[in-house]
């Protein structure tokens, strides 16, 4: 998608292409570490709310 936006403002130059590549090489891991935080918190949250139900876990 950015390389398609980049085409339609008319930046086809090699240094816009790079800049859009190093965008996307630091964002993988950035990406990762948001989805980690997101999945904690989700199930810190949700143990949260089962605490609070009396909601015990049984093997």
């Amino acid at each position: 998608m950015i390389f398609i936006v980049l085409e339609a403002i008319d930046l086809t130059t090699p240094e816009a292409y790079a800049l859009a590549g190093l965008m996307l090489s630091v964002d993988r891991p950035l990406d990762m570490f948001r989805t980690m935080v997101n999945i904690t918190s989700d199930s810190v949250g949700a143990a949260v709310i089962a605490k609070s139900e009396g909601e015990e876990l049984h093997y």
